[in-house]
C-alpha cells in the first residue's frame, strides 16, 4: 500500500476558478472596472504571493479604509466559498484508493482556509490524511514536510509518488527525496534543468492513470 502524496490547490482543487469568480465579484462591489480582474489575477501571481501583500496592494490601488487583516479574511473566505470538488477528481482518488494506493494531501498554506477547503468540499471523504505547511512549521519543497504526512499516514515513503502542478514545490520536493512524480502542466513547459518530473499529465485523472501504470 504505497503512499500517494497529492498537491492541493489546482491539483485536486481548483483554484484559479475560484479565485476569478471570487475576484469579478469583488470588484463589483467596489466599483471598479471589470478589466481590473486582470491586474488582480497578476497580483495574486497563481496563488504564490502572500495574502497580506495582495490585501495591501489592493487597499493601495482603491484607496479602501478596509483593515488589512478584514482583507485578508475576505481573500481567504472568498476563495473558500467558490471551491468545489469534481466529481471526477473523487472518481480518480476512489479508484487509487481501489488499487492500493493511500491518497495524502500535502499543501502549503494557512490552516484556515487549506483545512475549510478539503471538508467544506468533501475531499476529505477520499484522502487518508493532510498535511498543512503553517500547521507543521515548514514548506514544500522541503523534504520534511513529506516525510511528516509519511508519519502521518503511519507509512514509509519509500514507494510514494508525488502529484502536483509546481515545479519548485511538487516536482522539486519529490526530486530532493528520491521519489518519482507526475507533474501537472497546465499548458506549460517544463521550466527546470535541474530536475524533472518522471511523467507529466494535463490532469489528475491522468496522473494517476501514470502512477498506476508505474
Amino acid at each position: 500500500m504505497p503512499l500517494l502524496l497529492l498537491d492541493l490547490d489546482n491539483t485536486l482543487l481548483d483554484r484559479d476558478g475560484p479565485f476569478r469568480a471570487w475576484g469579478e465579484r469583488f470588484l463589483d462591489d467596489i466599483g471598479a472596472p471589470p478589466t481590473d480582474i486582470d491586474w488582480l489575477l497578476s497580483v495574486d501571481a497563481d496563488g504564490l504571493t502572500d495574502r497580506w501583500d495582495v490585501a495591501d496592494a489592493i487597499r493601495d490601488r482603491y484607496g479602501l479604509g478596509i483593515p488589512a487583516i478584514d482583507l485578508v479574511e475576505e481573500l481567504h473566505d472568498g476563495v473558500v466559498a467558490h471551491t468545489r470538488l469534481d466529481p471526477l477528481i473523487a472518481c480518480a482518488l476512489r479508484i487509487a484508493d481501489d488499487a492500493g494506493w493511500v491518497p495524502v494531501v500535502v499543501t502549503n498554506g494557512v490552516v484556515r482556509q487549506q483545512d475549510a477547503k478539503i471538508r467544506r468540499t468533501g475531499l476529505d471523504r477520499y484522502i487518508a490524511d493532510w498535511v498543512i505547511s503553517e500547521e507543521v512549521g515548514v514548506s514544500k519543497p522541503n523534504p520534511r514536510i513529506f516525510a511528516l504526512a509519511a508519519r502521518r499516514a503511519r507509512m514509509p515513503l519509500r514507494g510514494a509518488w508525488v502529484i502536483g502542478d509546481s515545479p519548485e514545490a511538487d516536482i522539486g520536493g519529490a526530486s530532493a527525496l528520491g521519489l518519482p512524480s507526475v507533474w501537472l502542466h497546465r499548458g506549460r513547459r517544463w521550466p527546470d534543468t535541474r530536475f524533472a518530473p518522471t511523467r507529466s499529465a494535463d490532469g489528475l485523472i491522468a496522473a494517476v492513470a501514470a502512477v498506476l501504470a508505474g
